[in-house]
């Protein structure tokens, strides 16, 4: 009994409290979510994944040879900047906030190659010596091989799907950096076309994504392995 008179003696005095505050006009402190409600967003991966996926699968045409018009690849650049480029970069944002460290790793790697691929392209390409251009566009092509393929071994843990996305990524960052640094049409042709697989299985992987997500289980397989 004693107890329950000194629990409502402890809630009057805290409903007392509380009265001063908003007579004084003090704003009560909000609630604090838990920290599971903090945790829950949107995945971001599908995103991220159908922004490369389409920016490769329009640069791919034109390094396949599909289009051979020189003129009409600035249409890449829109789409670098903006798509492959900010909305990855923004995955890869997000999925820092998820805690996923091979997706905030990826996404905001590609997104940041994107941006740069379109500043190269516009602003420093044209500046270099055009008999030194391909060494320099090699080097660049290079350095992603080097990237890409060690993230293929960690997506070995994540599914199939961004498995294959890796694997054909790595094939062809190497294909256009031997075309670059050798000048030989062919091979960057062969880049091209493998660059026109990545996408379609960064494309298909997105679509899992988003489709398992908007069901709510699973249509739409992507092969697990963690």
């Amino acid at each position: 009994m004693a107890r329950t008179e000194s629990s409502a003696s402890t809630a009057s005095r805290a409903d007392n409290v509380d009265l001063r505050d908003q007579a004084r006009g003090a704003t009560p402190a909000p609630a604090v979510a838990p920290p599971e409600a903090l945790a829950v967003i949107a995945d971001p991966a599908p995103l991220g994944l159908a922004g490369f996926a389409m920016t490769t699968f329009v640069l791919s045409v034109f390094n396949a040879g599909i289009i051979s018009d020189a003129k009409l690849e600035a249409v890449v650049l829109p789409l670098a900047l903006f798509y492959g480029g900010l909305a990855q970069l923004l995955a890869g944002m997000w999925e820092f906030r998820k805690a996923n460290t091979f997706g905030a790793l990826a996404f905001t790697s590609f997104g940041a190659f994107w941006l740069s691929f379109a500043g190269y392209v516009k602003f420093v390409a044209p500046t270099l010596p055009a008999s030194d251009v391909n060494k320099a566009t090699g080097l660049y092509l290079l350095a992603w091989t080097i990237f890409t393929a060690y993230m293929t071994i960690a997506a070995m843990r994540v599914n199939l799907a961004v498995l294959g996305v890796f694997v054909a990524l790595t094939l062809t960052f190497l294909a256009l950096t031997i075309g670059e640094l050798s000048t030989t049409t062919s091979i960057t042709k062969l880049g091209g076309w493998l660059g026109l697989i990545t996408a379609v299985i960064a494309w298909y992987a997105s679509f899992a994504g988003v489709t398992n997500a908007t069901w709510r289980r699973s249509v739409v397989p992507v092969w697990p392995r963690a």
